[in-house]
């Protein structure tokens, strides 16, 4: 038993790991590194060359959740909450009404061609409904793609909260299938609970765990990941209990925590960068150990219609119908039409039939698949170019936290540690000649939004400032102690 455990562990460490160095030859090439994740999965699978059985949905259903916990989360932690607020109107229109009709088109041609019940053919055209956040997150970072006006944060923006109305239109059809008849009522307080209930807990938790990063002092700088990345799925879970969407509850929780200022800012947003590649790469490996290649070739003229379909049809009409009135002009809503990238969220939703032991799913399921690969080849492999081709590329504006990278060395003796001005603190307002600075602390730079500020004695602190200070252990709660002082 321990012989297969440590084989099996070698096994997917090594997947990840020929992941890591794929993705640097699938940006090379031109192809997006999840469309290479999915087919190391398959190749690894009963299929392929690895002959790795896996067919356990609900398994690859839950590992797919937790990773899409932490892929919004990072996605919502690089959101400038400035540029969301312009485009919310015409974002949240995308989100919701543009999967509603993307799913009635898909269900159309379900009903018709595939012959499925009403009901059947409009729970495959939910699940495949919306963007996802995984592949349009990763391709609009990892190309370097600068684009032009607001076009980057209406795409985000719709791909970290479109998931919310997939779910809850792939759950309701799947219960109108197994029950005879359903409370339109109860239907339409579950929708106002998953929208309601997973913004507040997300605004709220994203406020709570900054204004806890602030207070606490932990003994180990490691710690305050630890604790960021348990509260995140804690959020996740506690707001679904409370019959909430957790997919968009996280996601505005980092919304509002990358727009805030905490202590070890930087440390915190880089681990969790780290964990959202990593959960990428496992979440589309499990999901490529899934599916059995040879059964794709039996909806592969189903699979290419609706592919066909859903890409130059379903989404252009959505976008353009959500998107009437705008500023937005053809050239960007053509655009918009063809980041609908489908990704690892349709794939994850396709198992949910599994769960409920529907007669259809496996087929389904391949159809849906079949579709993702399509997407993420075709679509995937051509947003660099179609951006460029339509004149909306710009030079890529990169920011960063600070201007200069430090790395605290466990044998010395000084470090360099984060603190922010507290609002009521007695320091705001006096220049730094006035403070009675601890011996052993040297403020070597004042962050004040995007602006960088030469710390010389004339200095005035703010409240809200980051202030990065080079301290000794044995002063560092001493300067906490002088910021926390109250007026």
């Amino acid at each position: 038993m321990l012989e297969n455990f440590e084989l099996i562990s070698f096994t997917l460490a090594f997947l990840v790991i020929i992941s890591v160095f794929a993705s640097k030859v699938s940006v090379r090439f031109g192809f997006p590194s999840f469309f290479i994740f999915l087919v190391i999965g398959m190749l690894a699978g009963s299929d392929g060359v690895g002959k790795i059985y896996f067919e356990n949905h609900k398994l690859a259903q839950v590992i797919g959740m937790i990773a899409l916990v932490y892929i919004l989360f990072a996605g919502g932690l690089e959101t400038n909450l400035n540029e969301i607020l312009p485009i919310f109107k015409d974002g949240f229109i995308l989100a919701n009404l543009g999967v509603v009709i993307t799913a009635f088109l898909v269900g159309i041609l379900a009903y018709y061609f595939l012959h499925f019940s009403f009901l059947e053919a409009f729970l495959l055209g939910s699940i495949v409904a919306s963007t996802d956040a995984a592949s349009v997150f990763g391709l609009l970072r990892t190309t370097g793609i600068g684009l032009k006006g607001k076009l980057k944060p209406l795409l985000e923006f719709e791909s970290g909260s479109n998931d919310t109305a997939a779910v809850i239109l792939t759950t309701t059809f799947i219960q109108l299938i197994q029950v005879s008849e359903i409370d339109s009522w109860k239907i339409f307080i579950y929708i106002i609970l998953q929208i309601s209930v997973g913004s507040l807990f997300g605004y709220f938790s994203g406020k709570f765990i900054s204004y806890i990063l602030n207070k606490v002092q932990l003994e180990h700088e490691g710690l305050y990941t630890v604790l960021t990345v348990t509260y995140i799925y804690s959020i996740y879970s506690l707001t679904n209990f409370l019959n909430g969407n957790g997919f968009l509850a996280v996601y505005i929780c980092g919304i509002i925590l990358g727009n805030s200022n905490f202590f070890h800012k930087r440390t915190i947003i880089m681990f969790i960068y780290g964990l959202s590649w990593l959960m990428q790469i496992v979440m589309f490996l499990t999901l490529g150990l899934l599916v059995y290649p040879s059964r794709l070739t039996e909806v592969f003229l189903v699979g290419i219609l609706f592919a066909f379909f859903l890409t130059f049809i379903a989404r252009p009409v959505s976008v353009f119908i959500c998107l009437f009135g705008s500023k937005y002009s053809l050239k960007e809503k053509l655009f918009i039409s063809w980041v609908g990238l489908r990704g690892a969220t349709p794939i994850i939703l396709a198992t949910f039939p599994f769960t409920v032991g529907y007669k259809n799913s496996e087929y389904i399921f391949n159809i849906i698949f079949f579709i993702v690969l399509c997407s993420l080849l075709l679509q995937g492999s051509t947003i660099v170019k179609s951006a460029s081709l339509l004149g909306l590329t710009q030079k890529q504006k990169k920011g960063s936290l600070y201007p200069f990278d430090f790395e605290n060395k466990e044998d010395s003796s000084t470090k360099l540690v984060e603190f922010i001005v507290p609002y009521f603190s007695n320091v705001s307002e006096k220049s730094l000649v006035e403070l009675p600075i601890p011996e052993g602390c040297l403020i070597t730079l004042i962050c004040r939004g995007n602006e960088y500020i030469i710390p010389n004695g004339k200095a005035t602190l703010q409240a809200g400032d980051v202030l990065l200070v080079l301290t000794t252990s044995e002063s560092e709660k001493e300067f906490s102690k002088m910021l926390s002082s109250l007026k």
